[in-house]
Parts: structure tokens; C-alpha cells; sequence
């Protein structure tokens, strides 16, 4: 049986900036290979699949190389496509299962809102040596580097080191994480702070937009910043914007998607 399949760019409110996702709205459950088979093919940073399940759906994410414990943007598309093909009301809340466990998406307007698992930071165990060989490594100058459940978070001193920073991908991918984020405050007043997030261990050298990362971003900032809720801007070449409002253990993300396409799977690529 073919495969409803749609491409969405989340975290965006206009076509053709934020994160693309694709998201494949499956019958039944499938084999994980096939699964990733599929988003090899679809060569985007993330490929969600959704299943109906005993409580909700069940929700799995790809890159081109593994699957992951845990997605924003994907999971933000995986929502924003259910309600747009009308696979349950509009107004529903959304329970996804998942291996980062229990995930909901609501709608708060036009906005999308995530409920995730925060992440936040602690002090990394990296020696002095270890931290001069990151900074070289991304092209920057780390002013505090620390570890999240999935990521290394490295603060560096100006916005523009953000924006300008020149990774060396094969070296950020012998690293022992998932990515790389790299993160100031913002000189733009729309923005609380910035980031780019780095990931080439599992096949995403900078991913556009990157949910998951600010679960470690919100409580990091909020702590310094001595807010709950900010908006953060991942400056990479398509951009995007995350609002972010900390609850305990708790990260609220909120954002915006477009559909860019929809289509199917043939019978063959289903099989």
C-alpha cells in the first residue's frame, strides 16, 4: 500500500527557511531498516514516521544515517501534518510515543508548541588541552564549553563568532556526542540568544534548525538570563526562530510550518 509522505519546513513561517522535514504517516508499524532506507533517500537532516498506537502515535526519527532518541523539528512537522491532513481534529492535542518518552504538541494560536524533556547542561569533564582543540575544531573561542544528555554546548563571547564560526566537520565527528551546539547572547533585541548546532556523527554536518538543542539552550540561557521564557535564533544559512519557555524539568518550544509538498510512496518504495 502506498505511503502518505509530505515535506515540511518547520520552525519557519514563510517556505524555504527553517528546518525541512519529511514525515511519513504510516497504517502500521514498519521495520526499522526500511525505515531507515527511506530517510537515506530522502536525504534530509530528519525523516519522522508516525503511527497510529494504543495512545496516541508512535513517533520515530531518522537521519540519512541513524535513527535518534530525540527531535524537534521533526516532531514539530509530525504534528503540523497530522492536523493539516485532517488525521484528527484541529484543535486535538497530539501524544506521541517515543524514546525520549511521552511527547504532546498542542496548538496556542498559529503557534505549534512542544512539550519536551529539558536537557540541562552541566560542566563538562574536558581538560584545558580538550577545550583548545574544540574551539580550533569549530573555528571559535569557547568562553564555557559543557555536556547535555546528547550534545556538547559550547558559549563563546559575541554573536558574531556565532554567525561567523567555520567547523571542521571531520574532527566534530569524531567526537563522543550527537552535535556540537555554539551559542551567545543575541545583539538583535528580537532575540534572546543565538546558536548553530553541528552534528556530522550522525550524518548532519549543521542541521538548520534544532529543536532538541534548545531543551539544553532553554534552561542554559534562562539560568543566565534569569528569565522563563525567551526566543532564540538558530543562525544558519536558512535561519529559524524557537520560542522557548522553561517548566521544571520541562522545555516548552514553540514555532511555526509550512507544507512544501505532499505525495506518496509507491507500492514498490512502500514495500
Amino acid at each position: 500500500m502506498p505511503v502518505s509522505c509530505l515535506q515540511i519546513d518547520a520552525f519557519a513561517e514563510r517556505p524555504y527557511s527553517g528546518n525541512p522535514a519529511a514525515v511519513c504517516l504510516l497504517e502500521g508499524e514498519r521495520d526499522a531498516r526500511w525505515m531507515q532506507a527511506v530517510a537515506e533517500e530522502m536525504n534530509l537532516s530528519e525523516t519522522a514516521f508516525v503511527c497510529p498506537g494504543r495512545d496516541g502515535f508512535e513517533l520515530r526519527w531518522f537521519t540519512p544515517a541513524v535513527e535518534v532518541d530525540l527531535c524537534g523539528h521533526a516532531t514539530l512537522a509530525a504534528a503540523h501534518a497530522l492536523w493539516s491532513e485532517a488525521r484528527l481534529p484541529g484543535d486535538a492535542e497530539i501524544r506521541f510515543q517515543t524514546r525520549s518518552g511521552l511527547l504532546t504538541a498542542a496548538r496556542n494560536g498559529k503557534l505549534i508548541e512542544l512539550d519536551f524533556p529539558a536537557t540541562s547542561p552541566a560542566a563538562s569533564d574536558l581538560d584545558e588541552a580538550e577545550v583548545r582543540s574544540l574551539g580550533d575544531a569549530l573555528g571559535v573561542l569557547p568562553k564555557r564549553v559543557d555536556r547535555s544528555a546528547f550534545d556538547l554546548l559550547v558559549e563563546v563571547g559575541t554573536d558574531r563568532e556565532v554567525r561567523e564560526a567555520r567547523p571542521d566537520f571531520r574532527r566534530l565527528g569524531e567526537l563522543d556526542c550527537r552535535g556540537v551546539i555554539v551559542t551567545s547572547t543575541s545583539d538583535d533585541p528580537r532575540f534572546d540568544f543565538v546558536s548553530r548546532f553541528f552534528a556530522p556523527g550522525v550524518g548532519v554536518n549543521e542541521d538548520p534548525v534544532t529543536g532538541s538543542a534548545h531543551c539544553c539552550l532553554g534552561p542554559y540561557w534562562g539560568e543566565r538570563l534569569g528569565k522563563r521564557e525567551m526566543t532564540g535564533f538558530q543562525a544558519s544559512s536558512r535561519g529559524g526562530v524557537v520560542r522557548v519557555r522553561v517548566s521544571g524539568d520541562r522545555v516548552i518550544l514553540g514555532g511555526h510550518a509550512v507544507t512544501i509538498f505532499r505525495g506518496e510512496l509507491t507500492e514498490a518504495a512502500a514495500d
